[in-house]
């Protein structure tokens, strides 16, 4: 005989989002979604690879305008967060949006779709039949994965995706140089990758959660009792590796120089801030006060960074051994503003990261035409530039002056910035260094125009064989795009600069961000 007692009703409100999901949070997801989808539609098409340049350069413009439309959205309304499984946070894998991820993703797929344009004149069939386009994507996902995450494992697992396609990029060509430097790579990544997965295992044992915001609302709590100071240790010195500060450096010049010239491009301008990014995101936003008493540590790593990086671009006589290095010495600048802690200190690091961005990859673009030109990529055999491409040369210089940090380009306020927040803490010496490895960087950039660009080619004797006369109009296009970034939020800094002030301020005082994971102000 049936029960006549009424079933119990399980109530789900308790672990899912039973609310629909606004249709504009799903912007959050699409862009990774994008570069995923888009990779395995291209490793599918292995038999044409003549449509890959086509449509991974269609994704990546898609891409640029959906993370405009994110940076928009958050911007304009705030942070917001997407779990995924509609399992309410800490359990569900969360999504978190806000100024400082969107801000970097958006200049993330700028680069990308520069980078991919670039390529279908650096790329080869048989790059292009070996990966080159889905690698790409792939590592666009990784990138962008890394920058909206709200999940510290989950910022590991998107590392891992990078990396991962980093090493196929790097291998293309299969050169010995190129394996040799694949190996370095590899090696000294895994490593830091290794020791980041070591440091989210003992955080998960400390604060039974890896929600970015459940840690920051509980590390006061814990403040005290737990090893927290060991914990930012680890992850200041593995995110440190991955961005190439000194003493963990000496991976980068040993790798940069080896692939094509547009897979540096793409590292030169990406990798590196991931690195940066997740300093910003662990230092200064979930471990503040042993930010501040690793400050010094932070500080005087920074310093001999841009300096030692910007000596040993002057020591060079390769250009992209010289740009690995000046890569490095960028690194010590965003890494000064980590140290120095204030909004403005952040700001001028964001800012920073963003310039970074553009630029290095621009000069790195800028080196693979000159080296067309000239047939190399040696100081002393590149030489009457400015004769055979003037304006491609004006180009170049205005990459230099602001790689120099010089007025009215856009490397001069982030520079600006930092030295002035450094006077206001009394760290004068920081700012000195700051000054210092800008002239250092000055008197490189000019040698490679006095050079490459200046000197006539009579007094460097006669160019090589493979040396091209002049450049294809539809090949400077993406270069031409980046400096004209550069040059314009030289000209015109105020958005910018406005909107790393708020991603800083959204840093250093997180409660928005965590409003958005926990809208009711704390755990369900």
């Amino acid at each position: 005989m049936a029960s006549s007692t009424p079933s119990a009703v399980t109530d789900l409100s308790a672990a899912l989002v039973m609310a629909p999901v606004p249709l504009s949070d799903w912007l959050i997801i699409l862009p990774v979604a994008l570069c995923i989808g888009t990779g395995a539609v291209l490793m599918m098409m292995r038999h044409a690879i003549r449509h890959h340049a086509a449509v991974a350069v269609a994704a990546l413009f898609l891409l640029v305008l959906l993370d405009a439309a994110l940076l928009w959205k958050v911007a304009t309304q705030g942070p917001f967060t997407m779990v995924m499984g509609r399992w309410l946070p800490p359990f569900g894998i969360a999504f978190t949006a806000d100024l400082t991820g969107t801000l970097l993703s958006l200049a993330a797929a700028i680069v990308a779709l520069a980078g991919a344009i670039h390529a279908g004149s650096d790329i080869d069939s048989s790059g292009r039949r070996y990966g080159f386009y889905p690698f790409l994507m792939l590592l666009m996902a990784g990138v962008t994965g890394a920058f909206l995450t709200g999940d510290l494992f989950n910022l590991y697992v998107w590392f891992e995706v990078l990396l991962i396609s980093s090493f196929g990029l790097i291998v293309l060509g299969s050169t010995r140089e190129q394996i040799d430097g694949a190996l370095k790579y590899a090696i000294l990544n895994l490593i830091g990758t290794t020791l980041f997965l070591i440091t989210v295992g003992y955080l998960y044992a400390i604060f039974g959660t890896l929600n970015m915001a459940d840690i920051a609302l509980k590390a006061n709590g814990l403040r005290g009792t737990a090893p927290l100071m060991t914990l930012a240790s680890l992850f200041a010195l593995a995110f440190a590796m991955k961005a190439a500060a000194f003493p963990v450096n000496f991976w980068l010049p040993a790798s940069y120089h080896t692939p094509r010239i547009v897979v540096s491009a793409l590292f030169g301008g990406l990798l590196t801030k991931v690195g940066i990014y997740s300093l910003l995101r662990v230092m200064v936003m979930l471990f503040p006060v042993e930010r501040e008493e690793l400050s010094i540590v932070i500080a005087v790593s920074a310093a001999l960074t841009m300096v030692l990086g910007a000596m040993g671009a002057l020591a060079q006589n390769d250009i992209r051994r010289m740009l690995g290095y000046i890569v490095i010495s960028g690194i010590g600048y965003m890494m000064a503003g980590i140290a120095i802690g204030t909004p403005s200190g952040v700001s001028g690091a964001i800012f920073y990261a963003l310039h970074s961005m553009v630029l290095m990859t621009a000069l790195y673009l800028a080196a693979g035409h000159a080296a067309r030109l000239g047939g190399g990529f040696s100081l002393t055999a590149l030489s009457g530039l400015y004769r055979k491409a003037p304006w491609f040369s004006a180009l170049a210089l205005a990459l230099f002056f602001a790689g120099s940090g010089l007025p009215p380009f856009s490397g001069f306020w982030p520079k600006a910035v930092l030295v002035k927040s450094a006077i206001d803490i009394g760290a004068w010496w920081l700012a000195a260094a700051i000054l210092v490895s800008g002239f250092i960087a000055t008197i490189a950039f000019g040698r490679i125009f006095l050079l490459c660009f200046w000197r006539p080619a009579t007094l460097a004797g006669q160019p090589p064989l493979q040396a091209q006369s002049s450049l294809a109009v539809p090949s400077v296009v993406p270069l031409l795009g980046l400096t004209l970034l550069v040059v314009f939020f030289g000209l015109f800094p105020e958005s910018l600069l406005s909107l790393s002030q708020q991603a800083a301020a959204g840093l250093g005082d997180p409660q928005a961000y965590i409003q958005s994971v926990f809208p009711e102000g704390g755990k369900p």
